[in-house]
This record gives C-alpha cells, sequence and structure tokens, in this order.
C-alpha cells in the first residue's frame, strides 16, 4: 500500500471525528471517551487505508519523440519489462491518436483489459494577459487542453468496456491564479472542469474520473528550464508593441520573468503515487493532491479564505 499526503490528511480527520464522537457519548455517560475514540479511530483509519488493491499492468507509454529517439523513450525502452509498450504519440495529431488506439487494440490480449487512461502530456507557457499573444494561448490549450480532450474521446470506449479509470493530471495552478501565468492556469483550469464533467457523466458507466493535483517540479520534468523562459521571454517582448511596452517597462518585465526560475520540487516520486492511487484504488478519490505543504496551505487559502486575504498573501 502506497502511504500518501491524502492519506495522512484522511486518517487525521478520522482521528478528529472519533475524537468529537467519543467526547459527545462522554458528554451524555453513554460510552467511555478512550474506548470511543480509539475503536472508531482505528475501524475507520484501517478501513479506509484497507480499501486499496495493487495489480499487475500491461502499459502502452505514449511518447512525443518515441520514432525520434527521444531520451525518455530510449530510458522506457531499456528500463522495462516485456509489459511496457512504448509508441509514438503527439497528442495534438488525430493520425498519431487513431494509429495508437488502433496498436493497442491489436497488441491486447484477449484476456485482458485496458482499464486505465493517464492524460499527463502538458505545456508551459508564462506570461501576463497584455503581453502574450492570443496565438500562444492557442497553443498551450491544443496541448494540455484539447490534446486531453481528444485522447480522452479516443480511449473512452475502452475504458468504458472494462469500467475502468481516466486519471487527468492537472495541477494546484487549475485551482488559483497567479500572475505572469495565466497561458498555462487558463488551460488547467479547463482541465479541472472537463474532468468534473465526465466524471458526472461516466458514473452511469461505473468508470471513474481523477484528477491529479501536482505542484511544481519544473526541476524534474523539465519542462519550463531557465534557458527556456529566457527565450520566452525574449520573443514576447520583441513581440508587444511599443505602448504595451512602455507601460510595464522592461525592468519589470524582466524581473517578473526572473521571479518565476523556481524550479520547484526535484521528487516527483508523490505525483507518481498519487497517479497509482487513482489507478487501483478500489474506491478513488475525484482528486489527488501530490503538491507539497506550502502548496497545500496556498491552495487551502484560494479555495476557502476571502480572495483579498489569497491576494494580500500571495501577490
Amino acid at each position: 500500500m502506497l502511504w500518501t499526503s491524502d492519506k495522512a490528511l484522511d486518517v487525521a480527520l478520522y482521528a478528529f471525528v472519533s475524537y468529537s464522537l467519543g467526547h459527545l457519548l462522554s458528554c451524555l455517560d453513554l460510552l467511555g471517551f478512550w474506548s470511543v475514540f480509539s475503536v472508531a479511530w482505528l475501524l475507520s483509519a484501517g478501513a479506509s487505508l484497507s480499501l486499496a488493491s495493487v495489480e499487475g499492468f500491461r502499459v502502452f507509454a505514449g511518447c512525443l519523440q518515441a520514432d525520434a529517439g527521444g531520451q525518455g523513450a530510449k530510458d522506457l525502452r531499456e528500463k522495462g519489462s516485456d509489459r511496457l509498450h512504448v509508441i509514438q504519440l503527439d497528442i495534438t495529431s488525430s493520425d498519431q491518436i487513431s494509429k495508437a488506439v488502433e496498436y493497442v487494440r491489436k497488441t491486447l490480449p484477449e484476456d485482458e483489459v485496458f482499464w486505465g487512461l493517464v492524460n499527463n502530456a502538458g505545456i508551459a507557457l508564462k506570461g501576463a494577459a497584455e503581453w502574450v499573444p492570443l496565438e500562444s494561448y492557442r497553443k498551450v490549450a491544443e496541448v494540455n487542453l484539447f490534446g486531453l480532450i481528444a485522447m480522452t474521446k479516443a480511449y473512452l470506449p475502452l475504458v468504458r468496456e472494462s469500467r475502468g479509470r481516466v486519471v487527468n493530471v492537472s495541477s494546484v495552478s487549475g485551482c488559483m491564479g497567479v500572475r505572469i501565468c495565466s497561458p498555462y492556469i487558463s488551460s488547467k483550469y479547463a482541465v479541472e472542469g472537463f474532468s468534473d464533467c465526465l466524471r458526472l457523466e461516466m458514473k452511469q458507466f461505473g468508470v471513474n474520473v481523477c484528477v491529479v493535483e501536482p505542484g511544481s517540479h519544473v526541476a524534474a520534468t523539465q519542462i519550463l528550464t531557465k534557458e527556456m523562459l529566457d527565450r520566452q521571454a525574449d520573443e514576447i517582448w520583441k513581440g508587444m508593441d511599443e505602448e504595451t511596452r512602455s507601460a510595464y517597462g522592461e525592468e519589470a518585465f524582466r524581473k517578473a520573468y526572473e521571479a518565476l526560475k523556481d524550479h520547484g520540487e526535484s521528487d516527483i516520486q508523490p505525483v507518481v503515487d498519487a497517479v497509482t492511487e487513482a489507478l487501483i484504488h478500489k474506491h478513488p478519490r475525484a482528486r489527488y493532491c501530490s503538491a507539497n505543504w506550502p502548496y497545500r496551505v496556498m491552495l487551502f487559502v484560494s479555495r476557502h479564505l476571502p480572495e483579498w486575504v489569497f491576494d494580500a498573501l500571495y501577490n
């Protein structure tokens, strides 16, 4: 069984509920506090932790540069077993998506089912709304949103047949706004909304739809390096008109991009664990937050406190 921060919060919540129940019953002189608390906590926490099962999987890993000798695809082929199939897949290409589905159908043995789809592909583009060209917003959405939707629609017949899972990797950025990040964040907000709608639509088929919300892992994933940020800043500055340049000033513009060069967490294991939980848990959550505690606190403030509190603390 995997131990995740989500499980830690569950155990803490069950402890609080058990404490409240024990305190109430003891005040009513019905049962002793410690006996109620201990039994209730052990049963509730134990039941929650035991409702998971782990199985072996045949994995089809779609890689953008699988046929072009990409390092990620190469590593998977070298380290994976014969149950790992690395296939060429650009999720913005309907032709490549169709070929990938056909490969899965032909390769999957008759006694196996296609259990789960994990949508993880994404790109990041930083910049304020007034800086970034509309075409750049479309480019980000084409991968982060429309590519995800295209993959989901292509594989849903297989997932419905197995009554399996769809796991969409979003981000904590899909739940709260941050300055100079609207191209990426707007696409992740859309992923959250699409996943919520799909979850409700798939209930009648016994299919679970889960969202995984990582924090910042650019150091590990290299989704946005310092060199990429510098290149983005140069291109965006050159593309801005003189009035916009004058309004913001180049010094403030450059400082904004420098502030984004925080490479975040280098350990992606919490994300891997969250995706695994979403795939194998008998009763999966709608959302798994794999972010570290500073991001969790930030997310809590964003979701549950007035906007001015969040703005004052994080902007």
